[in-house]
């Protein structure tokens, strides 16, 4: 994972300073592309633990057209949770705590942080329980899973963007068009956050299938590690069911930056030495990518340096 550490000295080194949405401030470079050749490992991040469990689950939440955090809440995978939390607590409907700008007054504030965490818990256990407040608040909009897997098209039916680029890949393999778009701008406005890592393409050569992710917005930190292991994943998911072997993922990226409260973290994280990648599994006993299950899904080998904390930014 040299690339991924020279992304991050390349930011510190020569990166702009930049406001954003979120009122963090960042270190920020655009432009910038990292190659992995799948064949040599799976690129699970080693200078710090990162959860695969989680990076499975979501993709499988993906995979499925899913767009409630309902179903990661069950699998104990809380990434999405802080989007929804945001859309409950500005609603009329919330009478709790003030929890204006509560990412930034957490990250500050180690009181303000288990208040945080108090209604955090409640949000979660509302939305297993009660099938109405998950439908209200555990909802995201039309973020992945709805563009992926049921694009809305002008006569008012829907694209299974995924299902129609595996028969292309079949079918077709040398065709330029093996594409699918997270990026629609009619319903931009109704997503909780807008897809991140937007556009993604196949390449089929010599029976390998490469895929090549074009995101628009990088936490370096903490998003990217995901993305990179996620679209992997998904790689080595689509050749599995298209029956190819795995090439490269190509990651390119627009703004790439570095949090103003993520410098020390990832300072930490540059003095560590990457260690060997592990090796994916995926169980052979589901026919369709689409019937697996997290459990399905493991990595074996993987031994990294321990985990670096770091806030996220809503």
């Amino acid at each position: 994972m040299d690339q991924y550490l020279q992304l991050c000295q390349t930011i510190l080194a020569n990166g702009a300073v930049k406001d954003d949405r979120t009122g963090t401030g960042t270190k920020s470079i655009f432009g910038y592309q990292m190659r992995f050749d799948l064949t040599k490992g799976f690129p699970l991040l080693t200078t710090k633990r990162t959860a695969m469990r989680l990076i499975v689950s979501e993709l499988l939440w993906f995979l499925k057209g899913d767009t409630n955090v309902r179903t990661l809440i069950a699998e104990n995978n809380h990434i999405w949770d802080e989007w929804a939390f945001e859309k409950w607590v500005k609603s009329e409907n919330y009478n709790g705590p003030d929890m204006t700008d509560f990412g930034l007054r957490a990250a500050q504030d180690e009181a303000f942080q288990q208040i945080v965490d108090e209604q955090m818990t409640i949000f979660r256990e509302r939305i297993l329980s009660d099938d109405e407040f998950a439908k209200s608040y555990g909802d995201l909009g039309p973020v992945y899973g709805r563009q992926w897997r049921s694009w809305p098209s002008a006569d008012g039916s829907s694209i299974d963007q995924l299902k129609n680029v595996i028969n292309s890949l079949k079918n077709n393999p040398d065709s330029r068009r093996h594409i699918v778009t997270a990026w629609n701008p009619s319903e931009v406005d109704q997503m909780a956050l807008p897809p991140c890592h937007t556009f993604f393409q196949f390449y089929v050569a010599d029976n390998k299938l490469s895929c090549q992710l074009y995101q628009r917005s990088a936490d370096v930190f903490l998003g990217v590690p995901f993305n990179i292991a996620s679209y992997a994943l998904l790689t080595h998911l689509i050749a599995r069911e298209c029956n190819l072997e795995v090439g490269e993922f190509v990651h390119t990226l627009g703004d790439a930056h570095i949090y103003s409260n993520h410098m020390d973290q990832v300072n930490e994280q540059l003095t560590r030495e990457p260690r060997d990648l592990p090796t994916l599994t995926i169980s052979s006993e589901k026919e369709s990518i689409f019937e697996l299950v997290t459990s399905d899904i493991s990595i074996e080998g993987y031994n990294p340096h321990p985990r670096i904390k770091a806030p996220i930014a809503v």
